[in-house]
């Protein structure tokens, strides 16, 4: 999949851990740790959570998502 998803990366930046980025958005702590360990851009992925997560970690939508081109099969 050619979007990264980079919420860890930018946690890790802003020394946040997945507790706090829970506890500022409303956001189950579970949910946040599963979103902090995935890579590739969640599949259910909503504006809502995507709000949140952006206006705690003070961030651009672009920030979070990043496009990478296929590497191709030879």
């Amino acid at each position: 999949m050619p979007i990264k998803w980079r919420l860890a990366a930018v946690m890790a930046d802003r020394e946040m851990s997945y507790r706090e980025v829970a506890e500022a958005t409303g956001l189950h702590h579970v949910t946040v740790n599963k979103l902090k360990n995935t890579f590739e851009m969640p599949p259910r992925l909503d504006r809502e959570t995507l709000e949140k997560l952006c206006r705690v970690l003070k961030c651009q939508p672009g920030e979070l998502l990043r496009y990478e081109e296929a590497k191709e099969s030879s």
